[in-house]
């Protein structure tokens, strides 16, 4: 991410704006008199277009990202393989593609983020719609759930309310990752049933409550590595092999840890460290030779590596108590850069700022080689496009750390930048917990003006970047600022910024209060443009809800996803997109119906009494085709895929004069029945609706019809043509001999090669 150009004159503080859809609502942020919302025109509705697969591993912009950073001895812990790990990712492999849902459980420190990483490298075949990897850190259930759906849709600036969120991740079947994920219990569930189709992978909190009974979620504990594992990656961080006493050292450090390997990260950079005092004393040595010169020909040993262990031993290695809480003394071994990143981290609650901002705020020229130090000791991870310190550094750090003025300038900087227009929507949502560490700062050292500024001007651009988990947090903490400090026009604005954010998430009640108390405050303050923006939503509110569109409702999801190996293995490969499965499930239903309607017909007439009725299938018998209209155009075909079977619609035209093989095989008593018996096919259909329901009161049930009778109720017959009338009865789609009609459809527009349900 590369500074914004241009001056830098932070003064100038540029409110971002723009306009967003969220369900059926078009939602216009940062005007200066307050958001508002309204009801979305037809033609301005997006329509989300399904993302293809492009590669093995995919996220939002700004997503999990990897720190590799360069170590002066050895590889950064990044680089490495994982060790001892190969029986973890083989089960999980295998869970996954039996369409389960996996929480991964374990103490702070074990390596789930690492673990996640390598199933979600191995996983990219197992789905149809491959794997997409999530950031939980600071996210809402309905955040994680718009990521999942900017993951697997183009639309841009929409966020759809839950029945279309739900409509849309129904046809979605991938694996998907999520690291750090905060939501617990119930809220995991919900999370689970938006998507019924996909199998998730999460890395939950260590201190999670347990999973409810009847979850689709199981838990998989992640242990420590073993004692060997260990050993060799403590050596390979250290960048040598490790000595006897080191070896000692390690196994007691396993003892204690249980294995932890981010125990062995630290422990691998405390030997660095120690690497580096040696250094020094080798180098002192070497000066004082060659100063003093006190004797003509020193005695140097031969091997300059034994000289160099000697020295090594006058330096101790860390306790096993200081190897348990190494935060503190690992801090001390760092660069000034990287001590200066620290503390800024610190005081921003563990949030550390992408390097490009690091010059603006403390004075530093090499961000990524600072925050790539932090990561190779131990003290900072990668996770979301963003660093944070890893688990218990923060508490560790924060008695010895204190801010020192860090933070000061950083709320100024942060309001410049989100309404520059050379930063993009997705870097300001990658930075929305450093902004709100901000915010944090400033309150807990009383620079409230500086927080409504910055919340003033975060808040429009968290909301168009779909952050409003962020949004709303943003809102709360710029309205206690403003109250504190007494500014009637802030604590109005945020009051109406909170109604519209409500209206977004479909609370109307909160929404009404919200913008009442934003229209008292602005009558009081004498804004008579604000006034007129709080009334025109609240006139939207109160409308019946007839202006707003009400969301549609979540649809069930079933109790386990499906087994996606086993359904990918059985769909061909020349129907692995969406659409053609959705065509393949749609023919297979359309012969199932009509396979259920030949039996309703059939309980009611004869084979014999509808070959002579039914246009198709005497068309053979009369010797010409020429006096009847083409099959498909017949309104007969009614039911789930009525309209199209009528004329001018693709099914109608698709259709052949000429007898196919599964046209000619109607004749047969088990598909010939495929229309009721009537003297005409129109006074025939115009009845279907009466037939599978109960006499009304009063009446008689009617007969079986016979031969030549017609059960017409409607107009004269005419039995010559079909009837094409599109209000004709014969269209109502809850008519068993109507659905009869409509496997002829299939028959006479498939190929005769394509196969039945077997």
């Amino acid at each position: 991410m590369a500074q914004p150009s241009g001056e830098f004159r932070q003064d100038a503080v540029r409110t971002r704006g723009g306009e967003l859809v969220s369900g059926g609502l078009l939602v216009g942020v940062g005007a200066p008199d307050g958001s508002e919302a309204g009801p979305c025109p037809e033609e301005w509705r997006p329509h989300p277009r399904r993302i293809e697969r492009s590669e093995p591993a995919r996220g939002p912009v700004g997503g999990v990202g990897r720190a590799v950073g360069p170590l002066a001895l050895g590889a950064g812990p990044a680089d490495l393989p994982l060790l001892d790990r190969e029986a973890d990712i083989t089960e999980l492999l295998g869970l996954l593609a039996e369409g389960r849902s996996i929480r991964l459980v374990g103490q702070a420190g074990s390596g789930r983020s690492a673990l996640l990483s390598a199933v979600a490298e191995a996983a990219a075949d197992l789905a149809p719609g491959g794997v997409v990897q999530l950031c939980g850190h600071r996210r809402t259930v309905p955040d994680l759930l718009q990521d999942l759906f900017t993951a697997t849709h183009h639309a841009p600036g929409y966020r759809p309310d839950p029945g279309q969120l739900a409509a849309h991740l129904a046809e979605v079947g991938a694996i998907v990752v999520i690291d750090a994920a905060e939501p617990s219990g119930a809220e995991l569930e919900q999370l689970l049933a938006a998507a019924p189709g996909c199998a998730f992978l999460i890395s939950a909190a260590p201190d999670g409550p347990p999973l409810p009974a009847g979850s689709r979620l199981q838990d998989h504990l992640v242990a420590g590595l073993s004692r060997s594992a260990c050993l060799a990656l403590t050596a390979r961080l250290a960048g040598r092999p490790l000595d006897v006493d080191e070896k000692a050292w390690a196994v007691d450090l396993w003892f204690e840890s249980e294995g932890l390997p981010l125990r062995f990260v630290q422990a691998a950079a405390l030997l660095r460290q120690r690497d580096l005092a040696v250094d020094a004393l080798v180098a002192a040595e070497d000066d004082r030779m060659d100063v003093f010169g006190a004797v003509e020909e020193p005695a140097h040993d031969p091997d300059p590596a034994i000289r160099e262990n000697a020295l090594r031993r006058t330096v101790p290695l860390p306790s096993v108590a200081q190897t348990a809480s190494p935060a503190v003394r690992l801090a001390e071994g760092l660069s000034e850069p990287a001590q200066a990143v620290l503390r800024l981290a610190v005081a921003l609650g563990g949030e550390c700022p992408a390097a490009p901002h690091l010059p603006a705020l403390i004075d530093v020229g090499q961000g990524e080689a600072a925050l790539a130090e932090l990561t190779d000791a131990g003290l900072a991870v990668s996770i979301g496009g963003h660093h944070r310190l890893t688990a218990g550094a923060l508490d560790l750090l924060a008695p010895h750390w204190p801010p020192r003025g860090c933070v000061d300038g950083a709320a100024r900087h942060f309001a410049w930048w989100v309404g520059h227009s050379s930063v993009t929507l997705e870097q300001i949502a990658a930075e929305a917990e450093v902004m709100i560490g901000v915010l944090l700062a400033d309150r807990t050292a009383g620079r409230h003006d500086a927080v409504v500024r910055l919340a003033r001007a975060a808040a429009p651009a968290l909301a168009l970047a779909l952050r409003w988990g962020a949004w709303e947090r943003v809102l709360q903490l710029g309205l206690e600022a403003a109250r504190r400090t007494g500014s009637v026009v802030d604590q109005a604005w945020f009051h109406h910024e909170a109604g519209v954010h409500a209206i977004c998430v479909q609370q109307p009640s909160r929404a009404i209060a919200e913008l009442e108390t934003a229209l008292t405050l602005r009558n009081t303050a004498g804004e008579q443009r604000g006034v007129a923006a709080a009334r025109r939503m609240l006139d939207l509110l109160r409308a019946d809800g007839r202006q707003l569109p009400a969301a549609a409702p979540a649809a069930a999801a079933p109790g386990r996803a499906p087994v996606i190996r086993k359904i990918a293995a059985r769909v061909p490969a020349g129907l692995k997109s969406s659409r053609r499965r959705r065509a393949a499930v749609l023919s297979t239903a359309v012969l199932t119906l009509g396979v259920l309607g030949t039996a309703v017909a059939m309980s009611f007439s004869g084979p014999e009494e509808v070959k002579g009725n039914d246009p198709h299938t005497s068309r053979p018998d009369r010797g010409s085709g020429a006096e009847d209209p083409p099959f498909p155009q017949s309104s007969g075909s009614a039911g789930p895929g009525a309209t199209g079977a009528g004329p001018g619609s693709p099914a109608g035209q698709g259709g052949s004069p000429e007898p196919s093989a599964s046209g000619s095989a109607s004749h047969s008593p088990s598909a010939s029945p495929t229309r009721k018996p009537s003297s005409s096919p129109s006074a025939g259909e115009s009845q279907p609706t009466q037939q599978p329901q109960s006499p009304a009161p009063g009446q008689p049930q009617p007969p079986a019809p016979q031969p030549g009778q017609s059960q017409s109720t409607g107009g004269p017959s005419q039995p010559t043509e079909p009837s094409r009338s599109p209000s004709s009865p014969a269209s109502t789609p809850t008519s068993p001999p109507a659905t009869s009609g409509s496997p002829t459809t299939p028959g006479g527009t498939t190929s005769p090669a394509a196969p039945g349900p077997s």
